[in-house]
């Protein structure tokens, strides 16, 4: 399956994780002010998109060719990246760099994965862990002890878990802090849902 890249204005990733993703990456795709991070460290995007608020004259004229303009300013440019993508039958994505500097930035970012979703097979990749959506059922390769968060977007949303040390029986989770910290005691989880939208945070250690 070809794997595509989308480059956030965050934090540049610095784990060897997340080097491996981008360095087998088939298409990078940078959305605007991040292209300057992504040259500096040697790569060459494949496409870069945005409303071009954060690009310098210099980078403008080199990659003329394969800058995407969208001026729109009713979404955001990771968001511009992510329909693009799926628009032109990239739907194997891992979202880098969406963390770090601007926490807003940051926590629209999660949530917005759990629209993204609904269009492709996608996660969010940090240099600490991943997050991924969850709109039904997912079983996850894990280590026991390995920490795990679940994060509901609806209030009526239930879950099950199978595999964490404390278990879900198709119960909600009122409030957002409730879900953190829990704990993998096998090698492999699965958490099950009645409603889209549930993001899953797994913990690298």
């Amino acid at each position: 399956m070809n794997s595509t890249v989308i480059l956030a204005n965050g934090l540049f990733p610095t784990s060897k994780k997340c080097l491996d993703i981008l360095n087998n990456a088939d298409f990078i795709i940078s959305c605007d002010g991040a292209t300057h991070k992504l040259i500096a460290a040697g790569y060459e995007p494949n496409i870069i998109i945005g409303d071009l608020d954060s690009l310098a004259d210099n980078i403008r004229e080199k990659y003329a060719d394969i800058i995407h303009h969208i001026p729109d300013q009713s979404t955001n440019d990771l968001t511009k990246a992510v329909m693009w993508a799926t628009e032109n039958d990239h739907n194997n994505i891992s979202i880098l760099g969406a963390t770090g500097l601007r926490e807003d930035h940051s926590i629209g970012n999660f949530f917005l994965l759990t629209l993204y979703a609904e269009w492709c097979n996608i996660n969010m990749v940090t240099d600490y862990g991943t997050v991924y959506n969850l709109s039904d059922s997912l079983t996850f390769n894990t280590k026991p002890k390995q920490q795990i968060s679940i994060f509901t977007t609806h209030p009526d949303t239930r879950v099950t878990t199978k595999g964490l040390k404390y278990t879900l029986n198709n119960q909600t989770i009122p409030m957002p802090w409730q879900g953190t910290l829990n704990e993998a005691e096998a090698n492999t989880i699965t958490i099950t849902t009645n409603k889209p939208g549930v993001l899953i945070y797994i913990l690298d250690k």
